[in-house]
């Protein structure tokens, strides 16, 4: 047992399997976090889940370390700090790499390196020596042998295209132009790929209104909302399908192709201030869901059908000590305690062929515990739901929390009298919902079950941060059956 990590939340997370057409999303780890937990403890979440890709902003040693023999492919950073210095040293590039990079191989599978993060826009007077240092850390490599298992890139935002809508017609900034050329070279040179920083929320927020929210969160799109590019009539479903595509286009606007894009980064914030209306957990739940459904469907966008774009979500953790508004503190999929900040979660089947036409009924995230405890006692009593399940030793009794028992109950009683006028309600503190809650061993009624199925125990998904005095939230590290999507998607 872990702790201060509950492990519940963290196997609700990300139901993220890996699907036939080998796409998989993987997740950033920022360390902006005041009460980050150890290492040992955050590899543990991750192996427990199954998580096989992360990407990480710096070569912390603890970290490496944690993830030594764990197979987990690891992502490291060269800091916008440490660029100038390698970009105008061989020497100082050579030693980074044997520092942060050789001397975990191979019981650390570290399988790139992302040079800086957004440096085009973030320290503008470095692009000069970007590539140069790019170069100077693949020569490392390749006097290492070790160039064919770590590639290089280099992050970088949709700020650089200057006009990304119409996808067909975007191009990056002229001002670039030098730099661009020198990066596409290199990574078709070292048969590398474009790490793309793409994120919907900022699109929408600053489109001014030019776009509807359901194009931002992957909804369905009426017929006088369709997004097309006049040039192509390709139809776009989701504004992050045509940041990519937007992306594609610049790059073969340099008359380069083949390079493929991974997404380093893309999310969207849960909360923020007052004038950031839209960071909402509902908002939050909504477009990583439908991210993570439409990354492992295995397509590319429109112009590049064949090629997944695989995605890394930020982000673990909220990171509670980054300055600016509300918002970029709260980007984390968990709080530091483990606890899941909302339900995200897929099936491999529901991956594959798209949401589930099931509803279920359960307990509201942070609901009254007196008003739960109340409901789950009318449900087991005079409601005569079979609550055995929820019973110390039985299948569904872990997590022990009343918001987990709750949602066992709720449901379990909606499935049987909805269709004869029973209500989903509970005094409030209940909630429909399509994503199945079932976990494990642990399924629901209403459930389309299968032992494939990839879920989050339901104390995670729907439990308060805090569990009800007497009750533990915490679990064991155990095989649960359950098989998450790997944190980081990369291109394969």
């Amino acid at each position: 047992m872990m702790p201060g990590i509950f492990l519940g939340s963290i196997l609700l997370l990300i139901g993220m399997l890996s699907n036939a057409a080998g796409a998989f999303v993987g997740i950033n780890i920022g360390t902006d976090v005041s009460s980050l937990p150890p290492a040992s403890e955050v590899v543990s979440i991750l192996k427990a889940n199954e998580i096989t890709h992360v990407r990480l902003f710096d070569t912390d040693a603890h970290m490496l370390n944690a993830l030594s023999n764990t197979g987990i492919e690891v992502t490291v950073g060269v800091t916008n700090e440490e660029v100038l210095g390698i970009g105008q040293s061989p020497s100082a590039a050579a030693s980074w790499v044997n520092k942060n990079v050789a001397a975990y191989l191979p019981s650390t599978n570290i399988t790139a390196i992302a040079v800086g993060s957004e440096v085009l826009t973030s320290i503008p007077n470095a692009a000069p020596i970007l590539v140069p240092a790019m170069n100077y850390l693949h020569k490392a490599l390749v006097a290492a042998n070790l160039n064919y298992q770590v590639k290089i890139s280099t992050p970088q935002s949709m700020d650089i295209i200057a006009r990304p809508f119409p996808p067909s017609t975007a191009s990056f900034n002229s001002t670039w132009n030098s730099t661009i050329f020198q990066l596409l070279q290199f990574l078709r040179n070292t048969n590398s790929y474009y790490m793309l920083n793409a994120y919907p929320y900022y699109g929408y927020i600053n489109g001014d209104g030019i776009f509807p929210i359901d194009y931002a969160l992957f909804q369905p799109l009426s017929a006088v909302k369709q997004i097309v590019d006049p040039n192509t009539l390709f139809h776009y479903n989701s504004m992050f399908d045509a940041m990519v595509d937007a992306t594609y286009n610049s790059i073969a606007d340099y008359n380069f192709s083949g390079i493929p894009i991974v997404v380093t980064e893309s999310g969207w914030p849960w909360l923020g201030g007052a004038s950031e209306p839209d960071a909402t957990t509902e908002n939050a739940e909504t477009f990583n869901n439908n991210l993570i459904r439409r990354v492992l469907n295995g397509s590319g966008p429109p112009s590049t059908p064949a090629v997944s774009i695989n995605t890394y979500i930020y982000e673990l953790f909220n990171e509670d000590k980054r300055p600016g508004p509300v918002s970029e503190r709260n980007w984390g999929l968990f709080f530091n305690n483990g606890t899941a900040v909302y339900s995200l979660k897929l099936s491999n089947s529901q991956q594959i062929s798209g949401n589930s036409s099931s509803v279920f009924c359960i307990a509201k995230q942070g609901a009254d515990a007196t008003k739960l405890q109340n409901g789950l006692n009318w449900a087991c009593g005079q409601a005569q739901v079979n609550c055995s399940a929820i019973q110390p030793g039985k299948q569904c009794y872990n997590p022990d929390t009343v918001q987990n028992h709750a949602s066992f109950a709720y449901n379990d009683y909606y499935q049987k009298m909805h269709s004869a006028g029973g209500t989903c309600d509970f005094d409030g503190t209940a909630t429909t919902t399509s994503v199945d809650p079932s976990y494990g061993s642990c399924t629901f009624s209403g459930s389309s079950n299968s032992s494939s199925r990839t879920t989050v125990p339901p104390s995670a998904a729907f439990g308060p941060i805090t569990p009800p005095s007497g009750a533990s939230s915490r679990l064991q590290i155990t095989g649960t059956g359950i098989s998450f999507l790997a944190i980081a998607i990369a291109l394969i």
